[in-house]
């Protein structure tokens, strides 16, 4: 075992046993240093009473019923929050998430049997490190195991169902036989977690090096048909068909796909997991040539995604983005298109969320076996850049009101906004540049009776 700390937090944890309290770094601070991971959130628990530890630092904080003091700690450039909880014993979770009772404790022992994973329920004081559980041999078989009996755990708290897969997911570890069974057979629980909760979690998955492990992860211990029933439907789509190019069910087309990604933005990676949802409602196979359609699937597809949106407590900017990602995620890519068509898919995705809908067909392309990009896609990518040169809106003109009202000597009113409109038209088909002088020598030609 080597676990180095730093100065500044043998400090903190010398002001404890100076004055006679036990202190120790605990849970997953504790599992971070001995995998050699930087620490940002630092964890600690101690003999020290609430109201007592609040003395040792004046400038710490106490608003919750479960031990926990926060105390801002700065070092050099970087700030922290440490969060010191009294050693507790707790009891009863009726709600499936947080203790009905706690009682304080005079031992690290109790404390650490309470929690969940044995990779999470080791405490170090700078001298000893307390591992009960066989923490470090499970890290260093990178293993994810409950601690003790995984029906307590899981029952107890049932956010630890997803968060151990999240774990799981982000370490690269493997979740033990027996944890992994008690998952199945308690998945049902996650169903009393808020979305919010959730939606943390998930996001989690989402971020981590190898997304489409946890996403199968969870397809596996039974969890996502609570959590996205509207996704695990999809593993019982076939696309394989003739005429149709996918190799895979849905399920997977859409986990591959996430696998793909080449974007790290959480929501573009979201939208790209679910832009096929709505296949599973729409599937369909014509009884005589055996060839399978998904006729409309965008359309279903977007409002599964608002219902999702919605029971994940996205925040409006979030919601808009994922939305749109999935409304418009079957856009056509021809030669043939006009420059007013590519205009229109730019105004409908935005150029906000331009290269979030690329990224998007690329994992879409490569989720379904295909290359990751072709002739036209790539001639539509220039094209895109090309057709953003010109104005998308009246108010990208060379000229503006004043210089209409000017002019045609016409007061305010919505025949200035007209013939605006007018040269707007114009200047999209190309009959004119979009520079001031053409622009100027146009309004002055043009007559009011024909705008």
């Amino acid at each position: 075992m080597n676990i180095e700390l730093h100065q500044f937090v043998i400090d903190f944890l010398d002001v404890f046993k100076k004055n006679n309290f036990q202190i120790f770094v605990v849970g997953g601070s504790v599992r971070d240093l001995l995998m050699g991971k930087k620490v940002i959130n630092w964890d600690f628990t101690t003999s020290a009473k609430p109201e007592e530890i609040m003395k040792l630092f004046p400038d710490s904080f106490y608003n919750n019923q479960f031990g926990t003091v926060g105390i801002p700690i700065k070092e050099n450039e970087d700030e922290y929050v440490f969060e010191v909880t009294t050693f507790r014993k707790e009891s009863d979770y009726t709600n499936k998430r947080q203790p009905d009772s706690v009682e304080w404790t005079d031992n690290v022992e109790e404390d650490l049997a309470r929690r969940d994973f044995t990779i999470n329920s080791m405490a170090y004081d700078a001298i000893k490190l307390v591992d009960l559980y066989n923490g470090q041999k499970d890290i260093a078989e990178k293993r994810l195991v409950a601690v003790g009996d995984p029906d307590i755990r899981f029952a107890e708290d049932a956010l630890r169902l997803i968060r151990g897969v999240r774990l799981a997911s982000q370490l690269d570890f493997i979740l033990e036989e027996k944890t992994i069974e008690s998952m199945k057979k308690n998945s049902n629980l996650i169903t009393h977690i808020s979305g919010e909760r959730i939606r943390d979690e998930f996001f989690k998955i989402l971020k981590s090096e190898h997304p489409e492990e946890g996403i199968l992860l969870l397809k596996n211990t039974e969890l996502l048909k609570h959590i996205l029933p509207e996704l695990d439907v999809c593993f019982s789509v076939q696309q394989k068909s003739p005429k149709r190019h996918h190799i895979y069910d849905v399920g997977t087309h859409l986990v591959m796909s996430l696998k793909h990604s080449p974007s790290k933005d959480v929501i573009t990676r979201f939208a790209t997991l679910l832009h096929d949802i709505g296949k599973a409602k729409t599937y369909r196979k014509d009884p005589e040539t055996e060839i399978i359609t998904f006729y409309n699937h965008e359309v279903v597809g977007t409002r599964q995604a608002e219902e999702i949106a919605t029971r994940f407590r996205l925040s409006n900017r979030e919601k808009d983005k994922f939305i749109t990602l999935i409304k418009y995620h079957q856009f056509t890519v021809s030669e043939l298109q006009t420059d007013k068509a590519v205009r229109r898919f730019i105004r409908e995705v935005s150029k906000e969320y331009l290269q979030d809908m690329l990224d998007l067909r690329t994992a879409d392309r490569i989720g379904s076996g295909a290359t990751t990009t072709s002739w036209r896609l790539d001639l539509f990518k220039k094209r895109l850049l090309e057709v953003q040169k010109e104005p998308f809106k009246v108010t990208d003109l060379k000229i503006d009101g004043k210089d209409v009202m000017k002019i045609k000597e016409i007061p305010p009113g919505p025949l200035v906004g007209k013939i605006l409109a007018t040269i707007f038209e114009e200047v999209v088909e190309g009959k004119v540049k979009n520079e001031r002088n053409p622009l100027l020598e146009r309004l002055g030609e043009l007559t009011v009776s024909s705008v």
